[in-house]
Parts: C-alpha cells; sequence; structure tokens
C-alpha cells in the first residue's frame, strides 16, 4: 500500500527501471522525455537547462501535469524537492543509474548547482473534474 503522496510499489520499479519518462505541465505542453531517479521511495527529474519556455519553467508555472511510460500515464504534480540533502541524494542516485561512459558526461553536469536547484519530485495526482 502506498502513503499518500507516493507511487504504488509496482509504480516505483517501473519508474526506477525505467531509462526516461515523458513528462509535461498542464495540457498544452508538450511532452519531453527527461532522465528520472527514484530516491527514498520517491520519483525525482531534473532540468539540464532552464529555459524560459522549458518544461521545467511550465511545471514551476502549473504544477499540475502527466508523465508517462510507454502506453501508461500518470497524473502528476510536480514541486521543488525539499532541502539541499536530497537534491544531492538525486545527484547521486542520477551518477549510480547513468553510469556508462557516453552519461557519465551528462551525470557530471547535472551535479552543478544551479541543476541541482532544478530538481523537481513527481506525486501522483487525482484529476480534477
Amino acid at each position: 500500500m502506498a502513503v499518500a503522496g507516493t507511487f504504488p510499489r509496482a509504480e516505483l520499479e517501473a519508474f526506477d527501471a525505467a531509462r526516461s519518462v515523458a513528462i509535461r505541465s498542464g495540457e498544452a505542453h508538450a511532452f519531453t522525455r527527461v532522465w528520472l531517479v527514484v530516491v527514498r521511495d520517491r520519483v525525482y527529474v531534473r532540468s539540464w537547462n532552464d529555459k524560459p519556455s522549458g518544461w521545467y519553467r511550465a511545471f514551476l508555472a502549473d504544477p499540475s501535469g502527466t508523465a508517462r511510460l510507454g502506453r501508461q500515464e500518470w497524473h502528476v504534480r510536480a514541486t521543488p524537492a525539499a532541502g539541499a540533502r536530497i537534491r544531492k541524494a538525486v545527484t547521486a542516485a542520477l551518477s549510480t543509474k547513468y553510469d556508462s561512459k557516453a552519461e557519465q558526461k551528462w551525470a557530471v553536469g547535472f551535479a552543478e548547482p544551479g541543476r541541482e536547484a532544478t530538481t523537481l519530485e513527481l506525486i501522483p495526482a487525482r484529476r480534477q473534474g
């Protein structure tokens, strides 16, 4: 049984096994594929570049959205990661999960303070209406 605000175990395992997830804020924003990690039974994503028109800013403006793995979709809310300790744990998890030679350049880049600051937690949400 999942704790309120977290995904059920089977869904956490699916997120953990995935190499990327497609996310979008609201209904109008396009889906964007991003890396993800599961840390302490919670799902986190991080933006590589903080563009004004990018997915990170879209979630700050409208935290409700959708996460898609294959054919399965979840309604989510994105919330900034709660503190430096969890952001550092996400950095470590990104480095561990994305450990190929080709991925390490990006994983190391995700440790930069400006990028760490863009860490969002995806929380399951119920659709209104």
